[in-house]
């Protein structure tokens, strides 16, 4: 955290439930040291309680993560895989759709969005013009661009979106590790091919697949930010560097199609 404050990143992502709340007390306890620059914008998110995703759990949720955080409001709150329960409940008056309005209305939040993986589902949620944002993980990079029609949906209802998970969870990260996933799953060989096959593609032009990977996503102008894990201070600099890469535009060009493989996330 102390790397990325220092760094030119501006915008960190976390959630309610990454690590039991580990994750926000880390970025709090940086926050409450006084290493969150000026201007900085923080994302968190709601999530459930099981199978309660209620507007009481929304709000739970919320005052649990400013607790964490040191905060007393923050920048982007977000529903987080709203998915998981019935759309109707999700929605429904007193709900947790109204709930996270409220929160925005009371001014302790900026901005609204809902976080989550099924397209489809996402769409359902920007036809509502209730939101602000939305971000999508894992559907839109160089072995997936099943969110297209989603961003152009997104977009032109005015909304932000958020690209998260360039490197489809680790095998576009340029690694040899047989042990990368592909959406968050263990790669079959198809998926191990069809990457085998972007990393000579970018290494004939001289480029890591790395880059590649972070730019398909950073030089669409529907994108209005790029979400990437990052797990070690060194990663920071990394991710900086492979930012400012000078690709050759016919390489993009020369990529092959897309897998467009559906999402399925591990069951809990």
């Amino acid at each position: 955290m102390e790397a990325a404050f220092a760094s030119p990143i501006n915008f960190i992502d976390t959630s309610h439930e990454y690590g039991n709340g580990g994750g926000e007390k880390r970025i709090g306890a940086v926050i409450k040291a006084g290493g969150m620059p000026e201007g900085y914008v923080l994302a968190t998110k709601a999530d459930s309680d099981g199978n309660d995703y209620s507007g009481q759990r929304v709000r739970a949720s919320f005052e649990m993560s400013l607790d964490r955080l040191g905060l007393d409001r923050v920048d982007l709150y977000y529903l987080h895989m709203p998915e998981k329960n019935p759309f109707e409940e999700m929605t429904a008056p007193g709900g947790a759709v109204d709930e996270i309005v409220s929160l925005k209305q009371e001014g302790l939040v900026s901005a609204i969005g809902v976080a989550g993986g099924d397209v489809a589902e996402l769409g359902r949620y920007v036809d509502t013009g209730k939101f602000d944002v939305v971000l999508n993980h894992a559907q839109y990079s160089l072995l997936n661009t099943r969110a297209d029609g989603l961003i152009d949906k997104t977009v032109a209802q005015g909304m932000a979106f958020v690209n998260a998970a360039p490197f489809s969870s680790g095998i576009l990260s340029g690694s040899t590790d047989r042990n990368l996933k592909f959406q968050y799953q263990d790669p079959d060989e198809e998926v191990l091919a069809a990457t085998e096959q972007l990393r000579k593609v970018c290494e004939s032009y001289g480029v890591a697949i790395r880059a590649v990977a972070l730019q398909f996503s950073t030089r669409d102008p529907r994108i209005t930010s790029t979400a990437v894990g990052m797990s070690r201070p060194e990663r920071v600099q990394a991710l900086i560097d492979d930012a400012a890469v000078e690709i050759p535009d016919e390489l993009w060009g020369q990529l092959p199609a897309p897998l467009n493989r559906e999402l399925v996330l591990p069951k809990e």
